[in-house]
């Protein structure tokens, strides 16, 4: 085959579709008294569990999903906490699917508000993915009044990082003309995968934007960041080959924390993972999904790890037996005066999922 037969890889129309305090907004939208008031969903006024949703209106005060109830009553004590709803939030959820399947059938749902859309060949002939995202957030407006940002672009990790740019109610196209430029730009905190561990690692090192990284080869990359490395060197340049998974099904939930000094006691370690063990609960709860079987990770100063599981006849997801759970094990590991890097929490067999059932968290980009 000569150069000029060879096929030119056709460029990816990628819409990221993210509902905007979709918990939250739902019941605002169901419940006319909770209009423009600080709505918390999930957790508890006495202070247990763990925020899934703020609406805007609590988040003005700091309040954001994954942090606890305790603390959120600290920082708005007028907030209006509200039991999840799931069945009406899935409800909603199915129509949104629908929406999007009016356009294409490439669609990978993230969880029950958030979804990448490949629109590279739309059903309709439309050709433009800003013009199908326009269309898309107009139907959610219009047929469920709720609201929903879009970002759109030529691969996931870009036009994910674009729908959060002008929340609520934004749409951001970023072209693949401007990808390598944004991302020179964007500062290290804002990619999705670093967390305030990282980034502050990142700028002890004098790494504060893209264009930082971007003068780091892959090998120096690696050499710092660890397999992680290799994802920097490739997303700073705009790089990812990532399809959109309509039947990717998710195996495994979790958060897991890196710390700027070994921890060596059992109490760091308890408080630590009291932590960790709110973003998972948090997560599972936006998620809708409960697992049967948890495991602790551990990573020692050294960089060895080991990981201790435990299985339940009944699926958990409640913050109090991950904890529980949690703590039991690091008792059982005896890492007294071992000195701890990182602790991770994660749930696995989910059993029966909701249908194309995934999830996404920053946090978790570095799986990929």
């Amino acid at each position: 085959m000569t150069t000029a037969e060879i096929p030119v890889p056709l460029q990816r129309k990628i819409i990221h579709i993210d509902m905007d305090a979709f918990y939250a907004a739902v019941e605002q939208r169901d419940f006319p008294q909770y209009m423009g008031k600080p709505i918390v969903v999930g957790g508890s006024p006495d202070g247990r569990g763990v925020v899934a949703t703020a609406s805007y209106e609590a988040r003005q005060f700091g309040i954001h999903s994954a942090m606890s109830a305790r603390r959120a009553i600290q920082l708005c004590p007028q907030a209006i906490f509200v039991r999840p709803r799931f069945d009406a939030y899935k409800s909603v959820s199915v129509h949104i699917r629908e929406i999007f399947n009016r356009y294409t059938d490439l669609i990978e749902p993230l969880s029950l508000d958030e979804a990448y859309l490949d629109v590279t060949e739309d059903k309709l002939s439309i050709g433009s993915a800003l013009e199908i995202a326009k269309q898309i957030k107009d139907a959610i407006r219009d047929e469920l009044n709720l609201s929903a940002s879009a970002g759109v672009s030529s691969n996931k990790f870009i036009a994910k990082i674009a729908s959060d740019m002008n929340k609520p109610d934004g749409l951001t196209f970023i072209g693949p003309s401007k990808i390598e430029r944004f991302m020179e730009k964007l500062p290290v905190e804002k990619f999705f995968g670093v967390g305030k561990v990282t980034a502050d690692r990142m700028k002890k090192m004098g790494l504060h934007t893209g264009a930082d990284l971007k003068l780091l080869s892959e090998q120096d990359l690696v050499m710092r960041f660890g397999k992680t490395g290799k994802f920097y060197y490739k997303i700073v340049r705009g790089i990812d080959e990532r399809p959109v998974q309509p039947h990717r099904e998710t195996k495994s939930l979790g958060a897991e924390d890196t710390f700027e000094e070994d921890l060596s006691t059992q109490e760091e370690m308890f408080t630590e993972l009291e932590q960790i063990a709110e973003k998972v609960t948090a997560r599972l709860e936006k998620n809708n999904l409960k697992g049967k079987t948890l495991t602790l990770k551990v990573k020692f100063h050294d960089f060895t790890q080991i990981t201790r599981n435990q299985s339940f006849v009944t699926p958990i997801g409640d913050y109090h037996a991950i904890i529980k759970t949690a703590k039991e094990l690091l008792i059982r590991a005896d890492l007294e005066n071992s000195k701890v890097r990182l602790l991770g929490i994660s749930l696995s067999n989910f059993g029966n999922l909701l249908p194309s059932s995934k999830i996404t968290d920053p946090d978790q980009l570095e799986l990929f």
